[in-house]
């Protein structure tokens, strides 16, 4: 595929072919100074050698054997030096095979004159003078032609150095006369070409075009000046088009803004968490135009998701997706990571990315989390059978429904704590009419107490019966009086889930009476609103006092199943007791009548089961919808 080149790249391309060229021929120019600089060092060492050899040749004749040595020394360093090279300064043999040979010539010419010169003890008879002479100028006629050979490398190096120097100038032209054509090619003539449109399209003539002869910057501003006078030609042309698409726009707003009125009316009648969401997720399907829609709650830790409402969705799919933990789907998805967001389940060559989704037909899911302020309430899912996009004012008529669903939930959740709020000050109303009522009846018990002291120091049968009659007739007023407050006592729940006032309540028992306790809590459901759990923890809380005053038992389970629905089972291996005798539990018992009351009042029932020496099980059933009716109730 062609990928248009910018004019930053295009003028970068030349500049930078001109900076490479140039720092070539920089880098060569240094590259040969440096050569000369090093073959000059090494001619000058070869004129020191020149010098040495012929000290070396007038110390033969004094017999000087440590000056002898001496300059043979010398002279090898200088050798040496010039095969390794000095790493201080350029001083180095050419590497041509001119220079190389010439050097190998004095380097094996030297070991035989410094054998012959300089031999190992005992030392011969010194050679004649005129002798050393000849062998001398022989061998520094060899440094002369080792010098030669240098001279001849460095004057190529020099003629290379001022070719590459005409180059550099020659370059430096071409260089500035490439950059004023591409200037003028890339630049100045794009820009004449876009006057010359612009002056056009100002004189009226909106046919006008412009060239569109390169894919740079330039080309970009030609094609956005052709697009504009299009637009202008086309506005002049389709005004009437026009105009009807802007109605259509405003009529899709207007749209939007029907869709959100009755969104919040809506929300303002719905008195229970099961219409609100059963009618938001019509509401929301028919507004997206999706084929099916669910609404999802999620509790306050966010770990699950579950199923409140869905229109349109198969039941198999339904009950397959009634809880989703955190995570483990698309749907669900994370407080920290939420967002509305499109999810395909279908791509094109490809297997479905969600089976179960793909098998019940869909194409695509729209997610829309459901929060308030930072808190997770929930999720909106729309589920299209093909393909779905997402416009920017769509995503933010979503967010605004999803806004008014959490704060619908949290408004009824909030009714539910004040309804609850209300049950804890008839608790207190409660708790002072029992003040009233059995401190006085006490009190009434307490004169009594004392007059029959005194009866009894007095030997008076007769006051001592009336006394007793009074106390017995005081004992039961009291009694009734403690029953009648039973009947409408409360008490307060301030958690979303009812485990931890469970096993508050088992501690309590355990302390109270010693005996073991376990409680066993199964399955995923909505919880129960504050004023539903009081009623239940009651009945747990009588089935236990019952176990504690008539069972005689050891050990007492208490079992939670929340799914399908809420089901609770007080269970003791007391002595139990005969329904057959009995005719059934005692209907005037006022432990087992405040139970069954209590029920009544959350729609939910109790079932009692005993056998004799086999202990009692008590069942509390609630309906399938109690817990999202009874948090909005």
């Amino acid at each position: 595929m062609h990928k248009p080149r910018s004019l930053s790249a295009k003028l970068g391309a030349i500049g930078g072919t001109l900076l490479l060229m140039a720092l070539a021929s920089i880098g060569l120019t240094l590259w040969v100074t440096w050569q000369l600089e090093g073959g000059a060092a090494a001619v000058n060492e070869a004129g020191r050698m020149r010098m040495q050899t012929w000290r070396l040749a007038q110390a033969l004749g004094s017999g000087d054997g440590a000056r002898i040595d001496t300059l043979a020394r010398d002279f090898d360093d200088s050798l040496a030096l010039l095969r390794s090279g000095d790493p201080s300064r350029p001083l180095f043999v050419p590497q041509d095979g001119s220079s190389q040979a010439a050097f190998d010539t004095v380097r094996h010419e030297w070991q035989v004159l410094r054998d012959a010169w300089v031999p190992a003890p005992p030392a011969a008879p010194a050679p004649a003078a005129q002798q050393a002479a000849l062998r001398a100028e022989a061998f520094v006629g060899h440094i002369d032609r080792f010098v030669s050979a240098i001279e001849r490398q460095l004057a190529r190096l020099t003629a290379i150095l001022n070719a590459f120097q005409f180059l550099l100038v020659a370059l430096t032209i071409a260089g500035a006369v490439a950059l004023l054509y591409s200037a003028y090619l890339f630049v100045f003539n794009p820009l004449a070409r876009l006057q010359a449109g612009l002056l056009r399209v100002r004189e009226g003539d909106l046919s006008a075009r412009v060239d569109v002869a390169s894919d740079d910057e330039f080309g970009a501003l030609s094609q956005g000046f052709n697009r504009m006078a299009e637009t202008l030609q086309g506005l002049y042309q389709t005004l009437e088009a026009k105009v009807q698409e802007k109605t259509l726009g405003l009529e899709q707003q207007h749209a939007r803004l029907a869709a959100l009125y009755e969104a919040a009316a809506f929300v303002t009648r719905a008195t229970t968490l099961d219409a609100l969401a059963q009618g938001f997720a019509q509401q929301v399907r028919r507004v997206a135009r999706a084929d099916a829609s669910a609404v999802r709650w999620s509790d306050e830790s966010n770990a699950r998701y579950l199923m409140l409402a869905a229109d349109g969705l198969p039941q198999d799919l339904v009950d397959e997706e009634h809880c989703v933990p955190t995570g483990d789907c698309f749907c669900g998805q994370p407080q920290g990571l939420a967002e509305t967001r499109v999810i395909p389940i279908r791509v094109e060559g490809t297997e479905g990315l969600l089976g179960h989704c793909e098998r019940a037909g869909f194409h695509t899911v729209i997610s829309v989390p459901v929060r308030l302020q930072e808190r997770m309430v929930g999720e909106l899912n729309l589920f299209f059978r093909s393909p779905a996009t997402l416009s920017d004012d769509d995503r933010a008529l979503l967010d605004t429904l999803a806004s008014h669903l959490a704060g619908a939930i949290e408004g009824l959740r909030a009714g539910a704590l004040m309804r609850e709020t209300a049950v804890a000050e008839e608790r207190g109303l409660l708790a002072r009419e029992l003040h009233d009522s059995i401190a006085q009846s006490l009190a009434f018990l307490k004169i009594q107490v004392g007059l029959l002291r005194g009866a009894l120091k007095r030997q008076d049968a007769a006051q001592v019966e009336r006394t007793l009659a009074e106390l017995d007739a005081g004992v039961h007023e009291s009694l009734s009086d403690v029953r009648e407050l039973l009947l409408h006592f409360r008490t307060r729940t301030n958690a979303e889930d009812i485990t931890p006032a469970l096993q508050t309540t088992l501690r309590k028992f355990e302390h109270q009476t010693g005996l073991a306790t376990h409680l066993a809590v199964e399955g995923s459901g909505m919880p129960l609103a504050p004023d539903v759990q009081v009623q239940v923890l009651h009945v747990v809380q009588e089935a236990l006092s019952n176990v504690r005053k008539h069972a005689g038992a050891r050990e007492v389970w208490v079992e939670v199943q929340q799914a399908p629905h809420w089901r609770v089972e007080v269970r003791d291996d007391g002595r139990g007791f005969d329904h057959a005798a009995t005719g059934g539990p005692d209907e005037t018992h006022v432990g087992l009548r405040i139970m069954r009351e209590r029920a009544q009042r959350i729609g939910a029932s109790v079932e009692i089961d005993s056998v004799p020496g086999a202990g009692t099980c008590v069942v509390l059933t609630l309906p399938p919808r109690v817990a999202t009716q009874a948090l909005a109730a």
